[in-house]
């Protein structure tokens, strides 16, 4: 540790305060189509979002009754990973799924 430094025999001490704000969150909503398949959608459930079995066919009935779901809450790098990972694999598997962000409040 370094010692302070030192004017006409006292210490001057210099003390700096961080205030770090909490990072903001971004939901992952995951819409209904005609397309992609159920077994589809709770398969990139738990692979790209890390859901339980049940947690996946939950959020994927959800979609399907509803038009839309939140599948998490993430910040803004996770959950633009996620995304962008998820519609990679149903681009390549054919299916023309839509996965949006939105801001949490």
């Amino acid at each position: 540790m370094p010692t302070p430094k030192t004017k006409g025999g006292s210490a001057l001490k210099e003390v700096i305060r961080i205030s770090l704000d909490e990072p903001k969150m971004f939901h992952v909503i995951l819409h209904n189509d005609d397309v992609t398949t159920m077994e589809f959608v709770v398969h990139l459930l738990t692979t790209v979002f890390r859901k339980s079995q049940p947690a996946a066919q939950e959020i994927m009935l959800t979609v399907h009754r509803k038009g839309c779901a939140t599948v998490g809450t993430y910040t803004y790098d996770v959950a633009y990973t996620r995304k962008s990972k998820a519609l990679n694999m149903a681009k390549n598997a054919g299916y023309p799924l839509k996965i949006t962000m939105e801001e949490a409040n």
